[in-house]
């Protein structure tokens, strides 16, 4: 049995047992038997799949879940508020997603005036969530390196990567071309690309996930768009160690869990950069 912080910390199993990754569930009553069939494969690790995970579907599922498999570990999410936080662990959340509205093709903040920046929401989050022993991922936002070193410090076990891995060999669709360059599809779940999908409006994950399945009107809360090509994740996903390493080793720490410390402690800091500051840090004086 695994669990979620053993999951974060890595997904290598002994090889007496195959990897079986953690899988998204609603919290539609239809879900529960989907779910049922899931644990009769082996699953331990589930994920409730939701933009707003305050609410009293994901409440009733988390404990219907406790209650139905007690030795099932629950991601539950997305979250960005403590009290938010609190009302999901209090109902057995074992994991937590933060994030609403930061994503790179969500725009659920600029629509429904909904969410947090995601810094605030992971730091705000991570400290009250850790008083539990309950880790944090870091949901959104996530566009480089240099994002998922931020996430970590500011208290988050581990990071979704969306938009990063998008255009990899393995996501989904095909690739095609769009300007000269090699790119493939990414749409958001609240984009209306991906509400009108399908024949069957229940069957919809993207409307079932923004409780629209019965909506006439449609309110997008994301977008959808293409990404450049970024190769395989065999050879992306090493590249996003060594960046994390060397980001590591530029602050002078030899862990995450050092990184953390440091943070807390006060040895490592964070410190606001102007605009002008901004454009220093990036490249800039080139002719082309």
């Amino acid at each position: 049995m695994r669990t979620v912080s053993s999951l974060i910390m890595s997904c290598r199993h002994p090889p007496t047992r195959s990897f079986t990754p953690p899988l998204p569930v609603g919290t539609r009553p239809n879900d529960r038997d989907r779910l049922r069939l899931l644990v009769e494969a082996g699953l331990d690790i589930v994920v409730l799949d939701s933009s707003q995970g305050y609410s009293i579907y994901q409440l009733e599922m988390i404990r219907w879940i406790k209650q139905t498999f007690p030795k099932l570990e629950v991601i539950a999410g997305n979250v960005v508020t403590r009290e938010q936080a609190a009302n999901l662990i209090a109902a057995g959340a074992d994991g937590l997603r933060v994030g609403m509205g930061s994503g790179s093709i969500c725009i659920t903040q600029e629509v429904m005036a909904v969410g947090r920046p995601q810094a605030t929401a992971v730091y705000a989050v991570a400290e009250f969530a850790n008083k539990f022993g309950v880790p944090v991922i870091a949901d959104g936002g996530i566009g480089n390196v240099g994002h998922v070193v931020k996430a970590l410090a500011l208290g988050a076990s581990a990071v979704m990567m969306g938009g990063l891995l998008a255009g990899t060999t393995e996501a989904p669709g095909d690739y095609f071309y769009h300007n000269g360059k090699r790119v493939k599809a990414y749409r958001g779940m609240g984009s209306l690309e991906a509400m009108e999908a399908g024949i069957v409006p229940h069957e919809n994950a993207a409307t079932t996930r923004y409780f629209s399945e019965n909506s006439t009107v449609k309110v997008a809360q994301g977008v959808s768009g293409d990404v450049p090509d970024k190769g395989s994740v065999k050879v992306f996903v090493p590249y996003l160690q060594a960046g994390l390493r060397h980001s590591l080793q530029d602050i002078g720490v030899r862990s995450v869990e050092d990184l953390k410390r440091g943070v807390r402690d006060g040895s490592i800091r964070f410190e606001l950069r102007t605009a002008s500051a901004q454009v220093e840090g990036g490249v800039h004086g080139l002719h082309s």
